[in-house]
């Protein structure tokens, strides 16, 4: 994730970039499953971001990178389920 953003802004960013997903994707989970979707998304899209060269700082820069990493997340889970 973007630097600044704190341990508790972790949280909060994979909390909501998890229930962001979850409502794109037309899926259901609950709390802890959006924050563990969040997280991951966050890992995914950071990673993303810095192989494109994409550079994200802060809350807002952290939100967007995990929300688009979690919709990926999502997407790529279910098409492996099916």
């Amino acid at each position: 994730m973007g630097l600044g953003v704190g341990i508790i802004g972790m949280i909060v960013i994979g909390l909501i970039a998890g229930y962001i997903a979850e409502k794109v994707t037309d899926s259901n989970h609950g709390l802890l499953t959006n924050l563990v979707v969040g997280i991951i998304g966050a890992l995914i899209g950071g990673f993303l971001a810095r192989a494109i060269g994409l550079d994200f700082q802060g809350f807002l820069g952290a939100l967007i990178v995990a929300t688009l990493g979690a919709i990926l997340f999502l997407f790529v889970w279910r098409k492996i389920r099916s």
